[in-house]
């Protein structure tokens, strides 16, 4: 069998004292996406931290395309796996096409600049979130909207194996998080990439993500098939407050009752 994209082994994950995820199994394959759900405060981010190799575990072990992320060269490691933060932070001035090609670092060597080719890659990157014009744009200048679209552009123009979001539909009007989680389903059916991401409507998770995990904050966590583990029972669990399950032709939603 092929190393998984992400390979998950007796993790735990804790900050303070407190566990938010104990004895954590989980694989996903090329082609795969899961959706993680759970409260305010229930670790979504930090777990995903840790995924990504930018925080130490507890104990257990990660591995990203069959490497350690502890001792993983940057470099390679960064044409493994993409992480989107929930929130960008951009202390110098600089134009949305100088950010966007910033997604292009780890495939250059280090006194190479960028050429035709990764020019070509931002800006396919920037017309797929609708930022096509906006190229000589200063980042401070962009909406919050906006300059989330661009951190997703970014990402794209880095072309992992394994995308790890966090919230990637923060600040998003409706139309553009539609348009982004099938952006983010195209990776998996062109070039099996996998894709592991924070949200928090069910029915989004349920209707765009293959598999999820739900993380109850206590280090109790439920993983597997979307169909089998989003149910009204489970949710009702997770988010403490009651939930029911509607019915939309091939579509499941979940409303609070």
């Amino acid at each position: 069998m092929s190393a998984a994209l992400l390979e998950v082994r007796g993790l735990d994950v804790a900050i303070g004292g407190r566990v938010f995820c104990r004895d954590l199994v989980l694989r996903l394959n090329g082609g795969e996406s899961l959706a993680i759900l759970g409260r305010n405060g229930a670790g979504k981010s930090t777990l995903l931290a840790t995924l990504a190799g930018l925080r130490p575990a507890s104990t257990g072990a990660i591995e990203i395309g069959g490497l350690d992320p502890r001792l993983a060269d940057p470099r390679t490691l960064a044409r493994l796996r993409g992480y989107l933060p929930q929130q960008q932070h951009d202390p110098f001035t600089s134009t949305v096409l100088e950010t966007v090609l910033v997604g292009r670092h780890p495939h250059l060597g280090r006194w190479e600049w960028e050429g035709a080719t990764d020019r070509r890659l931002a800006e396919t990157a920037l017309a797929a979130v609708g930022l096509a014009d906006y190229g000589q744009r200063e980042v401070h200048s962009l909406s919050g909207g906006e300059r989330q679209r661009l951190g997703i552009a970014t990402l794209l123009t880095q072309a992992p194996r394994l995308f790890l979001l966090d919230e990637p539909l923060a600040h998003l009007d409706l139309n553009h998080q539609i348009a982004v989680l099938d952006l983010f389903a195209t990776p998996g059916r062109d070039w099996g990439a996998a894709v592991a991401m924070v949200l928090h409507e069910p029915g989004l998770a349920l209707r765009y993500c293959s598999r999820a995990l739900l993380l109850f904050g206590d280090g109790e966590w439920l993983e597997g098939p979307s169909a089998e583990i989003i149910n009204a029972d489970n949710l009702s669990r997770l988010y403490g407050h009651a939930l029911r399950e509607l019915k939309d032709g091939g579509q499941r939603w979940f409303v609070p009752v």
